[in-house]
């Protein structure tokens, strides 16, 4: 299973419904002892509500600390029920939000532009970098 959902995200934001997903009767996550385990680290970003079956965020999660400048930002995690045992893995497509703001090296950029300058002349600016 797989779901994409944004960064930044509320504790107790809906990602999916893991019960509606798996094909499972109401109560069936609750009576199989159902948990996510993870298999990168060993913070726990998500967990399931036993009594809906939703996957809900159980901490905020920053794209750029998780996963630095990488395209792409995949969470790999595991949700394991009982009585019979059963391991389906999911993975968590964490979506990039523009939350960091340009930056310049320079605070003060001073451009001379002549007079007789055209229309749409275009002036060298220094790259500004962000953590997007």
């Amino acid at each position: 299973m797989s779901y994409s959902f944004p960064e930044e995200m509320k504790r107790g934001s809906v990602i999916g419904n893991i019960a509606k997903d798996l094909g499972l009767q109401k109560g069936a996550l609750s009576t199989r002892r159902s948990r996510i385990d993870t298999e990168e680290s060993d913070k726990r970003y998500c967990d399931i509500n036993l009594g809906n079956g939703e996957l809900i965020v159980a901490e905020r999660i920053d794209r750029e600390e998780l996963c630095g400048e990488k395209a792409s930002c995949i969470l790999k995690q595991e949700i394991v029920l009982e009585n019979p045992l059963e391991l389906h893995r999911i993975s968590l497509h964490i979506q990039d939000v523009n939350d960091n703001s340009p930056q310049f090296n320079e605070k003060l950029i001073s451009l001379e532009i002549h007079e007789l300058a055209g229309r749409g002349a275009r002036f060298v600016v220094e790259e500004a970098h962000d953590a997007d």
